[in-house]
């Protein structure tokens, strides 16, 4: 199948136009979120267990004389 040359032209243009313009595009197009993998609640949670049990070890140490 043959094109012709006013289309083959027009496509040469195209793409001519386009390393022109090499390097000065953006990385990526997709808008980058400054979202969190998990949320506020979740990360508050998981912040009182791990001080919780913590604090809980300590006091339990503490308070069986440091042995156990």
């Amino acid at each position: 199948m043959t094109t012709s040359r006013r289309l083959a032209d027009r496509k040469s243009a195209k793409f001519q136009k386009n390393i022109t313009k090499r390097g000065s595009v953006p990385e990526t197009t997709v808008k980058k979120s400054n979202d969190y993998p998990v949320g506020p609640i979740v990360l508050g949670f998981f912040i009182f267990v791990v001080i919780g049990s913590s604090l809980f070890q300590i006091i339990r140490t503490a308070t069986s004389g440091g042995l156990a």
